[in-house]
């Protein structure tokens, strides 16, 4: 498998004590890996800082001839590289205008834009929920919703932070078949969670944060 992703170092710290210290990871194409830890190990942070959303005192990675170095973070890494919330913040407006949310920065045809929302919508399997207010979704739909709203993006990268905390056995099926189907020959999928399923699917890869360090 061909190498999307290394990261040399990823490093910051809290009140002066290092909270992370990872470095040498490689993620490829097609890898779906399972990121563990315990509560306040630093995952989020760790996939924050991968995607540009949190800042840390040393970060070096590069992407498909691009380099980040902190506090340097190129926008065309920001496009590729695309991380879900926990708890993930729908607009009060329509799910479909919630999926097409992203693409209205990019310069697209609006017909090639409704293509990609309609193929989201298909792939996530929320089409019968159009006609339902988002605040109404229960926490797996929400979490449909979201991964849509990342897939129309059509990242390299997928960050996704405990996407099925809280979820019913239903709920839970249905948010990691998606995530299964997402980790591709083109892409690759990095999952932060605590659940035992996740932790167990046949072909992922598994790192595990503790003491700030990144075990493989």
């Amino acid at each position: 498998m061909s190498t999307l992703l290394s990261l040399g170092e990823a490093y910051k710290s809290y009140g002066g004590k290092p909270l992370l210290d990872v470095g040498a990871l490689t993620l490829a194409a097609g890898d779906l890996i399972i990121l563990t830890g315990d509560n306040g190990s630093g995952k989020t942070t760790l996939l924050k800082m991968l995607a540009g959303l949190e800042a840390g005192e040393r970060l070096r990675l590069r992407f498909d001839g691009l380099e980040a170095n902190a506090p340097h973070y190129p926008r065309e890494l920001r496009r590729a590289i695309v991380y879900v919330h926990q708890h993930p913040y729908l607009f009060n407006t329509s799910i479909a205008d919630n999926i097409r949310y992203g693409l209205r920065l990019r310069d697209m045809e609006v017909a090639e834009r409704e293509r990609k929302v309609s193929a989201a919508i298909e792939w996530a399997g929320v089409g019968h929920l159009l006609q339902v207010p988002p605040r109404r979704l229960s926490g797996g739909e929400k979490q449909r919703v979201a991964l849509a709203r990342a897939k129309v993006l059509d990242p390299r990268v997928l960050l996704v932070d405990e996407p099925t905390a809280s979820l019913d056995a239903q709920a839970r099926a249905q948010v990691i078949e998606l995530l299964r189907k997402t980790a591709t020959g083109d892409n690759c999928v990095v999952v932060a969670c605590h659940d035992r399923e996740l932790m167990e699917l046949g072909g992922a890869r598994r790192w595990h944060l503790a003491g700030g360090k990144i075990e493989t």
